[in-house]
């Protein structure tokens, strides 16, 4: 169901959703079903999932030369909503930013979540890197979320 269609329904009642934080690289999916589990109770219409873009970290090699590696702390937002809406029958609601993602991988994930009947996104330019003084977009990629 639409984000929208569960507000109408709501009919003045208060609605609760949360929103969550993909767990860092390498842990399990246990964390959010841990985190998930008494919230319940509450019965979310929908819970948020947030999507944070690459950053870079500086790899020194044994010549002393420093390599500018991508790295994704905090992968799988598009998974964890799949395991959401399967295991708790809430909608779920990724997020999907302008940074990281090039106008046919910001197409590629859109058609990866219509394949798993998530309708609803959140649609968000997202953050600057750490390391940059404001947002640059992706080469070949949105500048802003309205795009």
């Amino acid at each position: 169901m639409k984000i929208t269609d569960h507000i109408k329904n709501a009919k003045g009642r208060t609605l609760f959703s949360f929103e969550l934080l993909p767990p860092v690289k390498g842990q399990s999916i246990q964390g959010i079903y841990d985190a998930i589990d008494p919230l319940m109770e509450f019965k979310p219409p929908f819970i948020d999932v947030t999507y944070h873009r690459e950053d870079y970290i500086y790899k020194q090699h044994d010549s002393g030369l420093l390599e500018k590696v991508s790295y994704r702390k905090r992968p799988g937002t598009v998974a964890i909503c799949a395991s959401i809406m399967n295991r708790y029958k809430v909608d779920a609601v990724p997020h999907l930013i302008c940074g990281g993602f090039t106008k046919e991988e910001t197409e590629n994930a859109l058609i990866d979540l219509q394949f798993l009947g998530i309708d609803n996104v959140l649609v968000l330019r997202g953050d600057a890197r750490h390391a940059d003084s404001g947002f640059i977009p992706t080469p070949g990629g949105h500048a802003y979320a309205t795009e």
